[in-house]
């Protein structure tokens, strides 16, 4: 667990000061989207060490933590495409998309194909018995088409030659009118506010 202060926000990370020691950390979106340079955070992490990399992660609960090390124990699941999971669908959607084996919402989280998908209903939906019911009252088809149109609509502004950066705050600076709007209208509303910027 590390609680410090956000220093600075990155494209898909974020770096914590505490104590004067500068920690980047990987988190899921949800979390980079609340997190503003000056706040103080709670985050508990979990380091991944390899020949050629060390790398940390964060999270806001202990839950969300538990489930990331969960997915990473299905043969297939790295950190990147767990992380993928968390930020579009968060815990309690995934926890219920695994138990109700519903395999179209898992593939829509980019890089999770259906073979994945499978993977984890198989080997962790007995984990989750009794939380496919829908998450806070809401279903979670819902609430998805909102998470998967923001995860295209940020991989189609990449793809048109924009930063992380700039595509993650165009987004985020979209109106609560078109966070639940399509892809297209998402992009849309996206480039309009970049041409403004430039």
């Amino acid at each position: 667990m590390l609680r410090g202060k956000v220093w600075e926000i990155q494209a898909d990370k974020l770096i914590l000061d505490v104590q004067g020691v500068g920690y980047q950390l990987a988190v899921p979106y949800g979390l980079l989207g609340k997190a503003h340079p000056g706040h103080e955070l709670i985050l508990y992490t979990h380091v991944i060490l390899r020949e050629d990399e060390l790398a940390l992660y964060g999270f806001s609960s202990a839950a969300e933590k538990d489930l990331f090390l969960l997915m990473l124990s299905v043969s297939g699941i790295g950190p990147k495409a767990a992380l993928s999971i968390l930020s579009t669908l968060g815990t309690g959607q995934t926890e219920s998309a695994i138990a109700g084996e519903n395999i179209t919402l898992l593939t829509k989280v980019p890089g999770i194909g259906k073979k994945t998908a499978q993977r984890l209903i198989l080997e962790l939906k007995e984990k989750f018995k009794g939380r496919a019911i829908a998450v806070d009252g809401i279903e979670g088809s819902e609430i998805l088409p909102q998470a998967a149109a923001h995860s295209e609509a940020m991989e189609t502004l990449l793809a048109l030659g924009f930063s992380q950066e700039e595509a993650r705050k165009a987004l985020q600076a979209l109106p609560d009118s078109a966070q639940a709007a399509g892809t297209e209208e998402q992009v849309r509303l996206a480039l309009r506010s970049l041409a403004a910027t430039k």
